[in-house]
């Protein structure tokens, strides 16, 4: 569960990656992407996977569940530390960081008025959103939007409103559940180990059954690879983690497209 990771994906993650089965050209081209996604500074999260236990797809139109919105989805990244209020020109109630364990924050837009923008927030509790002014905020779009179905044990990319690929998942036990809502890509991180494959990708989710893990603070939702579950992933998926998504390594590289603050919905 806990990656103690304080660099970008580098070639010592590129070398793990080749160990997992990549070729080396084009794992260290694809940690590079990685790389260029993430934000310079010392990258640190806890994640909640924890050790095992014992051709791109035809583009297709959206069917799948989940409010997932049609089109580009609004991102607003945070110019620095930035005053967070309830609501439009209310009193500020503390204040959004410009960075979450050393990377940018760029956050989904989930509302707008004149002058303002409402995002949701990395940090807990889940679900957590705030009002910040327009001025402290630079806004972009994402095409790319993802939603795991724990019901399903699967995870599916989306591009505007078109399937890109879905993939089958490990998700969290019934003890430690992968918890449902509406979170968002927080930023890339190499991975400690090879078993992680070639990045994680950390999300702005949190455990709900677990607050510190490994004396981490806490215990943050994390995608990576199979961790040595790849015969338990299967074809099907399956309940094998302590909160964080596991897959197989060729999908998992498939998703380094998905730029920081792109929409993930976790339904059930």
């Amino acid at each position: 569960m806990r990656s103690r990771v304080g660099h970008r994906p580098s070639r010592a993650a590129a070398a793990g990656a080749t160990r997992s089965g990549i070729g080396a050209r084009q794992a260290l081209a694809r940690i590079t992407a990685a790389a260029a996604l993430a934000v310079a500074g010392g990258l640190a999260m806890s994640a909640c996977s924890g050790p095992p236990r014992a051709p791109p797809a035809h583009m297709a139109p959206h069917r799948g569940p989940g409010p997932v919105s049609p089109g580009p989805a609004l991102l607003a990244t945070l110019r620095g530390a930035a005053p967070r209020y309830p609501s439009p020109d209310g009193s500020a109630a503390g204040r959004v960081p410009a960075t979450w364990f050393g990377a940018r924050s760029t956050l989904p837009v989930i509302g707008t008025r004149p002058g303002w923008v409402q995002v949701r927030l990395a940090q807990r509790p889940n679900g957590s959103t705030a009002w910040v002014r327009a001025s402290d905020v630079t806004l972009s779009t994402t095409a790319y939007s993802i939603v795991i179905d724990l019901a399903t044990t699967h995870l599916t990319l989306y591009k505007d409103d078109l399937k890109v690929f879905s993939a089958p998942v490990g998700v969290g036990t019934r003890t430690d559940p992968t918890p449902t809502g509406q979170y968002f890509v927080a930023f890339f991180e190499a991975p400690p180990s090879p078993g992680y494959g070639a990045f994680i990708m950390v999300t702005s989710a949190h455990s709900q059954t677990i607050s510190n893990w490994d004396g981490s603070g806490d215990a943050v939702v994390g995608i990576h690879g199979p961790l040595g579950s790849d015969q338990e992933i299967g074809t099907a998926g399956a309940r094998i983690s302590h909160g964080c998504i596991r897959m197989h390594e060729a999908d998992l590289l498939r998703l380094l497209v998905v730029p920081p603050g792109s929409p993930i919905d976790i339904i059930s």
